[in-house]
């Protein structure tokens, strides 16, 4: 029996070995190829991502967890750690945790139908954060969710849980502002790639448990501050495979 392992790979491909500047041009250029459309498809595996950074030794901890969804059951994590190779540098985050993101995004056994970063996707100033850009590299509807506003401004949010409202930025919606925890901070849902902001704020909500982050990025951010403190990460690996014959 010939068994077939899926694993991701990009669909596009770049130096991530470039300057801030290349790295805004890069942007700029792969921007158009961002798809905003609803999404329809089913919804059985949800990939996230976390990042930590110990920026003491010039080391950044990054995993990926793959989620079956909706029971919110973790199938399959993998972790990398290794030297951090481009700056902070606002706007350009893809840069300093990209590469390390789709070696991990490589591993993985059954690709997810919908990818959760803990990052901006259209909520950009160049439209194009780290959400929409691997995204984009792994042909892979996306999700960008963060906790901190990069750019724009909303109205004032009520209090109870599940309450949202646009994140507006010249004019014009480029994401939402999502009360995921009543009385607590909002966190903030934009397009990534290949969805809309209605199925995206559909999909977040649908993963939010008890938590202020939607449960496959909190799983995802456990993990990696499990990495962080030298523990190891064993992979999760589901029974099921794709056979042929």
């Amino acid at each position: 029996m010939l068994v077939l392992y899926l694993k991701m790979k990009p669909a596009r491909v770049h130096s991530w070995n470039v300057s801030p500047e290349e790295a805004a041009a890069i942007q700029i250029n792969l921007r158009p190829k961002v798809k905003i459309l609803p999404y329809d498809g089913p919804i059985n595996l949800l990939g996230a991502t976390s990042v930590a950074f110990d920026t003491n030794n010039d080391i950044m901890h990054a995993v990926v967890c793959v989620v079956k969804y909706p029971e919110m059951s973790l199938k399959e994590q993998f972790g990398i750690s290794q030297e951090i190779r481009f700056p902070y540098v606002s706007g350009l985050l893809a840069f300093r945790e990209g590469g390390a993101l789709i070696q991990l995004f490589h591993k993985i056994e059954k690709e997810p139908d919908l990818l959760m970063f803990h990052a901006h996707g259209q909520a950009h100033p160049r439209g194009f954060g780290l959400a929409s850009h691997l995204g984009v590299l792994l042909d892979t509807p996306s999700i960008g969710i963060s906790t901190k506003l990069l750019i724009g401004h909303h109205t004032e949010l009520d209090m109870e849980k599940g309450s949202h409202t646009p994140i507006l930025y010249k004019d014009r919606s480029i994401g939402t502002a999502l009360r995921a925890k009543e009385g607590v901070n909002p966190i903030y849902v934009s397009v990534g790639h290949k969805t809309d902001l209605t199925s995206s704020l559909r999909v977040v909500k649908d993963c939010i448990t008890h938590y202020r982050r939607p449960e496959p990025l909190r799983l995802a951010q456990l993990a990696v501050t499990k990495q962080k403190t030298g523990q190891s990460i064993e992979s999760i690996k589901s029974s099921s495979q794709t056979t042929l014959f």
